[in-house]
């Protein structure tokens, strides 16, 4: 019972990462401007949303690939923030932009289960 949390965890990281690939404007929409070079940032990410995900799924590499989706989570916040704070994205509701906010918390909180 244990493992479907882990593997749903698993499946929406890499599916976040293949997205980067898929739809890499909307990643880089969120970017904030003092952040350099915009489209390596989101392939990076993309990267490494897929590599940790599949890590997740085989113990000796689990502990590892949860560090490093706890600090990717961190990485990525200023983007989220900008999104919840850029006049950019008004065409979004409010409290979607918001909301992503305190999610970042509990996905690093699930994360961390697995450290």
């Amino acid at each position: 019972m244990k493992s479907i949390p882990l593997y749903i965890m698993a499946a929406l990281y890499v599916f976040a990462g293949v997205m980067h690939f898929i739809k890499p404007d909307n990643y880089m929409a969120i970017m904030p401007p003092y952040v350099p070079a915009h489209g390596q940032m989101v392939f990076w990410s993309g990267i490494a949303e897929v590599v940790l995900g599949i890590g997740l799924v085989f113990p000796a590499t689990r502990s590892w690939a949860a560090i490093g989706l706890i600090v990717l989570l961190i990485a990525v916040f200023p983007a989220n923030l900008y999104m919840a704070t850029s006049e950019k994205f008004v065409a979004l509701p409010r409290w979607f932009v918001w909301g992503r906010l305190p999610v970042q918390g509990l996905l690093i909180w699930w994360a961390r289960l697995y450290v």
